[in-house]
């Protein structure tokens, strides 16, 4: 069987919001039973069709790297982090639902990522006040991802989906809710199914350029992980 080309896509958020929770069902369409905290980096993989149904369908491998730690740490474990941040192609955020702090760290998530080669420019969020132009020339898609949506009493839920749905716009990205221990949230055809496919769509068209027959430049040969695990890929 040929090889596929594959997108690297990072999963990022703070420890605890379910980051390793989603990548297992994302590619094991699982639950997963037990997760334990991520030290470093975790990669699962995930094959995607690209373009499911047309004449130019493809089937990809979406690489999801799962980066642990916490948005506040030391700025040598940020240092190390930085290793996972590099040749990326798409950014998964993710915020517990149920944690406004969650939702508010991911726009330094982002920037941590996007901007792993600057000097850091302190905190992104004051008073309230998002300053997009950390972002506005960003190419990277990005796909924002609630968690534990199961917790959120109904007559909070109106409440908080309307603030996160302002979180997405403030990224310029499409928004999924969910509970990562029913899979029914990303079931085939279901909303939050198509707008998933979207993303990864929209990763690959920025990944490769599809409408020229060039030679496309082939992935490090290389990967390293610090206390990270690397499943399902094998590499020479």
């Amino acid at each position: 069987m040929a090889s596929l080309d594959r997108v690297k896509v990072l999963v990022l958020g703070d420890s605890g919001v379910g980051k390793s929770s989603l990548v297992h069902l994302l590619c094991q369409n699982q639950v997963l039973g037990n997760p334990s905290w991520t030290v470093g980096c975790s990669v699962d993989v995930r094959v995607h069709d690209y373009k499911e149904g047309t004449p130019v369908e493809k089937t990809y491998y979406i690489e999801l790297w799962d980066v642990g730690g916490s948005v506040g740490s030391a700025s040598s474990v940020k240092s190390t982090r930085a290793v996972f941040y590099n040749s990326i192609n798409g950014i998964i955020l993710v915020h517990d639902l149920t944690n406004k702090k969650s939702s508010q760290n991911l726009y330094r998530w982002s920037s941590e990522a996007l901007n792993k080669d600057l000097v850091p420019t302190g905190v992104l969020v004051t008073n309230g006040e998002y300053d997009q132009e950390q972002f506005a020339e960003n190419q990277i898609p990005l796909l924002v991802i609630g968690t534990k949506l199961d917790q959120i009493h109904e007559t909070k839920r109106h409440e908080v989906l309307t603030r996160t749905a302002f979180l997405a716009e403030d990224f310029n990205a499409e928004e999924i809710n969910l509970d990562c221990t029913n899979p029914r949230y990303l079931a085939a055809g279901s909303s939050n199914a198509v707008k998933l496919s979207r993303f990864f769509d929209k990763v690959i068209e920025k990944r490769y350029s599809l409408r020229d027959s060039n030679q496309i430049p082939g992935f490090p040969d290389r990967k390293r992980f610090w206390g990270g695990t690397l499943k399902g890929l094998h590499y020479d």
